[in-house]
């Protein structure tokens, strides 16, 4: 492990540590608490895992994994299937390798979520990584409402070193989204990355404009890869949940960012979200530097949340 993922990985342990107090604690009392594997023990067990925001669909899947292999494997004893249940909640939670194809192909990468997730914060750290791994990035700043959208993505811009179209208060978003597109064609950028509005998901004329961007994309890139993002702030639990599933009414997400982990009782809210909406966490984001937004990866983050070390 290199060391900014060791940074990273030390990082994600420590901001999970609520959530391991949540999780953990309740798993460990389950396994210490009962001398046989029953009924009751996989109630209890499932309890905790719903308590934890890992969700009714997940938690269902993870229990069921576990009957069976304990019916399989003959165990009879809670401790001896600890190492399963980790491992159930790891499998949920697998992204696939084809998750990160935008990377490498010309590609428009779309980035949704209501204001105050951290949206236009992980535009400029994805152009960041993106930049550092060779790519020609163009960011679009198309969340004209908000006043000091278009400066806060302009600093990030040049921070990344990432030349930007739009950031003009009151501009419309869909002609911003147009312009940046045949600028990326023109330019032959590998990746566009659209900043869009805090969108809250009552607002329909907003929802409507989220449909018209994609519509230009379509019609003026029909050969780029296309990618929707949704940011999703971790401390709101379930709450993120339903921000996913009204975006995902008007958008085709394909990945989650996932922000603000560090400090959260409600990390697992990462393996719900997988598992309710089909949509995989691509990233992770415990902390405010550009280092602090990483791919998302099961193994880290399921070995951080139980303390297992690396």
């Amino acid at each position: 492990m290199g060391e900014e993922k060791k940074g990273f990985f030390a990082r994600l342990r420590e901001g999970l540590a609520k959530t391991r107090e949540n999780i953990v604690r309740g798993i460990d009392s389950v396994f210490s608490g009962f001398s046989a594997i029953d009924d009751d023990f996989y109630e209890e067990l499932e309890e905790i895992l719903i308590m934890g925001d890992i969700g009714v669909n997940a938690t269902t899947e993870i229990i069921e994994r576990l009957k069976q292999q304990v019916k399989a494997r003959h165990l009879k004893e809670p401790s001896e299937c600890k190492q399963l249940l980790i491992e159930g909640i790891r499998e949920q939670m697998r992204v696939d390798e084809t998750a990160y194809d935008f990377e490498k192909e010309q590609s428009v990468v779309m980035v949704i979520g209501v204001n105050g997730v951290g949206k236009t914060t992980s535009v400029g750290k994805l152009a960041g990584i993106l930049k550092e791994n060779g790519r020609k990035v163009l960011i679009a700043a198309a969340d004209t409402f908000r006043a000091a959208a278009g400066e806060q993505l302009a600093e990030w811009a040049r921070r990344a070193d990432v030349p930007m179209i739009g950031g003009k208060e009151g501009a419309d978003p869909a002609s911003v989204v147009y312009d940046a597109v045949n600028a990326a064609k023109a330019r032959n950028v590998d990746v566009l990355l659209i900043d869009t509005a805090g969108r809250l998901h009552n607002k329909k004329n907003l929802m409507e404009e989220l449909r018209k961007m994609n519509r230009i994309i379509d019609r003026e890139y029909p050969n780029a890869h296309r990618e929707n993002l949704i940011v999703l702030d971790g401390t709101t639990g379930q709450n993120a949940l339903v921000q996913a599933r009204e975006f995902g009414q008007v958008a085709n997400l394909t990945g989650i960012i996932l922000t603000k982990m560090d400090g959260t009782a409600k990390g697992g809210i990462a393996v719900a979200i997988q598992s309710e909406l089909n949509v995989p966490v691509k990233y992770i984001g415990v902390g405010e530097t550009i280092e602090d937004l990483q791919k998302f990866d099961s193994d880290e983050f399921v070995n951080a949340l139980f303390d297992l070390i690396e």
